[in-house]
């Protein structure tokens, strides 16, 4: 911060005095100063009131929460001198692109009041959204609770893009599916215990993630199947009725939590930042930096949403500050969540456009067309 302490014009004071400028110890014999008018007084208070309520009024809370573009990063940049993403036991390659996550910044929630100023601010800047707090940020809650969940999902979000990224590049990724609970109400939920490790399904092995998905992809909800499980050492095989998956397809109605063994060590070095939008730019940054193409060419390429283990694209909040924040980090694309789409027409700014995508192969596509210049067909969202 500044130092604005002013200078004391008493004493020191450079200027030379006028020679005629001098104390004589009397009294000033000009016309004495006129009187305020009864309306000059009324006015002075009324302005004065007015200050300090302004003043009050801006170190008040209030019940809002004003978002704005954050900051952007580039994944395939450095941080504070050191790779955001680190690579060993692969060989990685040069990238002359940009990769740009994007991020939201706000006040408003719990341990960061908005205040009047804030929000005025906030309703004056286009690039910013004010909404009632209770909208925004769990009721409740603390701000520790809040910062605990986002560094969990930003953890999430990192392992599901590293698994997404190398599946798409080819590498075999196994993993343990341990049942960590049941779907109230699902058949699995007295038949599956938690721990339970599943190993099998209609007799096909399921050595990782994606075996669970392809085989569930190709089962109808009301379809029964054998289940095999590892439970206390020994082997189980229990028939489970599927239900229907929000969205569509079948569910055994367990929620499964995968231990993966990774073929490659990845690390992401990045803070300040929670939460799981970031997904879709770290597999994408993690497919440039493992092939040896210079798939991005130069170009700037800014993007957000979610990713699971299977590199599907998903939606997230804050799409509009997130396009301002681009813009102004000089990127000139954007790949957004397809889901995102009614969020994003008209309000794209000047001098970005918008590729729509829904899975990481999606996005790759685009960034290969990007950099390569063949960008005629690529999607946009258009409104639906």
């Amino acid at each position: 911060m500044l130092d604005e302490t002013p200078a004391d014009d008493s004493a020191d004071d450079p200027r030379p005095r006028d020679p005629e400028e001098h104390d004589t110890g009397g009294t000033d014999d000009g016309p004495p100063a006129p009187r305020p008018t009864p309306r000059a007084v009324v006015q002075s208070f009324g302005m004065l009131a007015a200050s300090v309520l302004v003043g009050v009024l801006a170190v008040m809370p209030a019940p809002y929460a004003v978002n704005g573009p954050g900051p952007t990063a580039d994944v395939l940049g450095e941080v504070d001198g050191d790779p955001l993403i680190e690579v060993e036991g692969a060989p990685t390659y040069p990238s002359t692109g940009e990769l740009r996550l994007t991020t939201i910044s706000g006040v408003g929630g719990p341990g960061y009041p908005a205040y009047l100023l804030d929000v005025l601010r906030g309703w004056l800047s286009p690039s910013s959204v004010v909404r009632p707090a209770e909208d925004v940020y769990p009721q409740g809650v603390s701000r520790k609770e809040i910062d605990e969940s986002n560094a969990g999902l930003m953890v999430s979000s990192q392992e599901n893009a590293t698994v997404a990224a190398l599946t798409e590049l080819g590498y075999d990724v196994p993993a343990t599916l341990v049942v960590a609970g049941t779907v109230e109400g699902a058949d699995a939920a007295d038949k599956l215990e938690e721990g339970d490790v599943l190993t099998a399904m209609d007799g096909v092995p399921l050595p990782d993630y994606q075996s669970l998905v392809s085989r569930l992809a190709e089962v109808e909800p009301g379809d029964t199947v054998t289940l095999t499980v590892t439970r206390h050492s020994r082997t189980v095989d229990v028939p489970v009725v599927t239900g229907e998956r929000e969205g569509g397809g079948a569910q055994i109605g367990v929620f499964v939590d995968p231990s993966f063994e990774m073929p490659v060590d990845v690390s992401i070095n990045i803070e300040g930042i929670g939460g799981p939008s970031a997904g879709t730019m770290f597999a994408l940054g993690l497919v440039d930096l493992l092939t040896p193409e210079d798939e991005a060419a130069g170009q700037v390429i800014a993007g957000t949403g979610t990713i699971d283990v299977t590199g599907a694209v998903g939606p997230i909040g804050g799409i509009r500050q997130k396009l301002a924040g681009a813009v102004r980090d000089g990127a000139s694309w954007f790949l957004a969540p397809e889901d995102n789409c009614d969020e994003v027409v008209g309000h794209v700014p000047d001098g970005l456009r918008v590729v729509s995508v829904g899975t990481l192969s999606e996005a790759r596509e685009a960034m290969v067309a990007i950099g390569a210049g063949e960008t005629q067909d690529l999607p946009t969202c258009t409104a639906g």
